[in-house]
């Protein structure tokens, strides 16, 4: 038996009121659940985050869905660890010329 890991990603869905979360449950895992600023944050599978966005945003009760932009982000930080901030901005400005 091994252990496969699913890659997810972070969907925010805005509400108008919370009293829907638990049906917000069939779209993905609900990891948080803001009651002050009334949204949720769920996880989903990365091959069906799309279709996943166009379902909650045709909900009557969802404000405004939006994706998290972490798979995007660069998270290898080990070569940035201890240079000085202008060192890092005339690298990455070199790396998008090429």
């Amino acid at each position: 038996m091994t252990l496969t890991v699913t890659k997810r990603q972070g969907v925010v869905v805005w509400l108008y009121s919370l009293r829907q979360v638990k049906q917000l449950r069939r779209y993905g895992l609900v990891y948080y659940t803001s009651k002050r600023m009334k949204y949720v944050y769920l996880y989903v599978d990365i091959d069906q985050a799309e279709m996943a966005v166009e379902k909650l945003k045709k909900l009557h009760y969802v404000k405004r869905v939006s994706l998290s932009q972490r798979p995007n982000i660069d998270m290898d930080f080990g070569a940035r660890v201890g240079k000085p901030e202008e060192m890092i901005t005339q690298k990455t400005d070199s790396e998008e010329l090429d």
